[in-house]
């Protein structure tokens, strides 16, 4: 279960889906979050991870329009996690895979698979183990033995770079993860999403040194978000 602490106020922000060039065109999470933390109006804030933020971009573009204001209560939980560890990036991007392989189509299994041990082999190369999966991951891919198999012979001979990793592959991990949690054939897809998104923030919380996220929004600006956006509601 995620540790991270969302936002519970009377009023929600409206929140849509893709780049809007101010509040009065819509805002989309991460824009308010930049907005809330006090910076320039952007859904590329500096006060977010990097990959984190695309985590929010994603799963706010494709939840639901009746469940997206809901993950307005944890935009204060992302503001403040900034860090360089290589692990954040592969750690969220191992957790956002493992929740969608199961239950993505399975062309699209076969690229989560490969993503599951990419992060994988990153993540020994940075702690300097072995190349045994951790029990979640090996639970998950006994789950989808055609696609593991595929992943294992395909990876072979991969040796991941980690600046690369980083720059390219971590990125396209988590998209694909997102879209295939967002068309999986499942009674809840918004659910997924949002634990993805959730995950993740504990994820970057933890090897951020912040602990639980928790940052106070005051009421005075929560309120102005909530009037911008809900004055770009269309009639």
């Amino acid at each position: 279960m995620s540790k991270a602490q969302s936002h519970s106020p009377e009023m929600l922000p409206l929140l849509s889906r893709g780049k809007h060039r101010n509040p009065r065109k819509g805002a989309c999470f991460m824009e308010l979050a930049s907005y809330l933390a006090g910076e320039h109006w952007s859904d590329h804030p500096a006060c977010t991870h990097s990959l984190l933020a695309s985590v929010a971009r994603l799963v706010n573009d494709y939840t639901s329009d009746a469940e997206r204001p809901r993950l307005a209560e944890l935009i204060p939980s992302v503001i403040g996690l900034t860090g360089d560890d290589l692990h954040i990036d592969a750690l969220i991007s191992l957790r956002c895979a493992t929740i969608a392989l199961p239950v993505a189509a399975a062309d699209r299994q076969r690229v989560l698979a490969v993503s599951v041990l990419v992060c994988e082999r990153v993540l020994a190369e940075l702690d300097g183990s072995g190349d045994s999966l951790a029990p979640e991951t090996e639970r998950v891919l006994r789950a989808v033995p055609h696609a593991r198999q595929w992943a294992e012979r395909f990876t072979s001979n991969v040796h991941p770079r980690l600046a690369a990793f980083r720059r390219q592959a971590a990125p396209h991990a988590v998209q694909c993860a997102v879209e295939g949690a967002a068309h999986a054939v499942v009674l809840d897809p918004d659910a997924l999403l949002r634990r993805m998104l959730a995950e993740s923030i504990d994820i970057c919380a933890a090897w951020t040194g912040k602990g639980t996220p928790r940052v106070e929004v005051h009421n005075a600006a929560w309120a102005e978000a909530c009037q911008l956006t809900l004055a770009a509601r269309p009639n």
